[in-house]
């Protein structure tokens, strides 16, 4: 019987060529190199490695100056590190309710919401891209013009991503997009992200702030003493390890392969459960990477990913949605039917497995089980 992860990275040679020349200390900074490389696969002006994706989003948040009582505008429908950036400024998240069958933020919701919250600390909409398929960026600019807010994209999901023929990261009207190498929580080897832009002042905030806003002269004042430094702002210590950028370099390098194998198991997945009862497939309704394979089940989802764990197959839920946690539901007072369409996803959705490594073999036997699990349902 197979047992199939939810997630498994593909390594192999590559990453450890990258790493061993790490080791060697013979090579140029890993970290320069992904930067450059990164900057010409989205096609950007500037590329700021972090040692995390959450880092890339906070350090985000740093370079717009984002203070306290700001408000940034983002989905309800995202992972907690968004909201938690923002919080963390003792700024507001606001938050937006759903298009159903993409999972995105609504543009028509986002207006209500903006027209709504009309304020002059009003900063932005922090804009993410769920499971690999692009929010509408068109429409979205467009409400954000009409009321003279930046957008942000959180693009955890969408590396490789496009939109009408541009990847996800240089679309010239977003201020800043953020990246992670490492978006799942469990089975991660490395921890990176990245920051893209085409303004220069945002890339030189975000590279002083990234290492504790230390700065030299060093060389000018003293010769070669690089000892000398100064500290000009409040910076954090979110650059990226060698290692870890060696990692990611290999990564990079193979992530339109990882993305061609993904849309060929999402084929599978599309073709084998169409007919399936109480099964929908993902709708595809733009360009689609598929880092996530999100179904909706409308018979007991939990019950039906216990019978599925039960049979080796592990699947995950992307999300569950921000106004039903803890935190954020007391903080702000949030009732659990104030987000309908989220809610109502939140019940059925069920992420499942979707990787490279996976084999056809394996991918026919996850579709069998799911097959054999709805059978049950009445």
């Amino acid at each position: 019987m197979y047992n199939i992860p939810f997630f498994k990275p593909s390594i192999d040679d590559n990453e450890l060529s990258q790493i061993k020349s790490v080791l060697s200390q013979t090579q140029k900074s890993k970290t320069v190199e992904l930067e450059k490389s990164f900057s010409n696969y989205i096609d950007t002006n500037y590329s700021i490695s972090t040692s995390s994706g959450t880092a890339a989003m906070h350090l985000s948040m740093m370079s717009i100056d984002l203070k306290r009582g700001d408000k940034i505008v983002c989905s309800v429908n995202a992972f907690p590190s968004v909201a938690e950036v923002i919080r963390h400024f003792d700024a507001e998240p606001i938050f937006v309710d759903i298009d159903k069958d993409d999972f995105n933020i609504d543009p028509i919701k986002l207006d209500e919401v903006l027209t709504k919250s009309k304020h002059k600390k009003l900063k932005a909409v922090f804009v993410s891209h769920v499971a690999g398929q692009p929010a509408p960026m068109d429409e979205i600019y467009e409400v954000a013009n009409k009321h003279n807010v930046l957008v942000l994209e959180d693009a955890s999901n969408a590396m490789g991503a496009t939109y009408k023929g541009k990847k996800i990261g240089s679309l010239s009207k977003s201020t800043l997009t953020t990246f992670s190498f490492s978006p799942h929580t469990v089975n991660n080897v490395i921890n990176a992200g990245m920051i893209t832009t085409n303004v220069e002042d945002l890339d030189k905030r975000a590279r002083l702030l990234r290492n504790h806003a230390i700065v030299s002269e060093a060389w000018e004042r003293y010769g070669n003493l690089d000892y000398v430094y100064d500290v000009v702002d409040i910076g954090v210590k979110y650059d990226l390890s060698q290692l870890d950028a060696a990692f990611c370099l290999a990564q990079l390098s193979k992530n339109d392969s990882f993305i061609k194998r993904r849309q060929e198991i999402a084929a599978i997945y599309d073709n084998e459960l169409k007919n399936v009862p109480h099964i929908s497939t993902p709708i595809k309704k733009r360009d689609h990477i598929y880092k996530r394979y999100i179904i909706k089940i409308d018979k007991n989802r939990d019950s039906f990913a216990k019978e599925l764990a039960i049979k080796n197959i592990h699947t995950g839920l992307n999300y569950i949605p921000i106004h039903l946690l803890s935190y954020y539901k007391s903080k702000y007072n949030l009732r659990i039917n104030d987000f309908p369409v989220a809610l109502t996803n939140y019940q059925q959705i069920l992420s499942l497995p979707i990787y490279s490594s996976l084999t056809n073999d394996e991918v026919m036997y996850i579709c069998e089980q799911v097959k054999s699990v709805a059978k049950t349902r009445v």
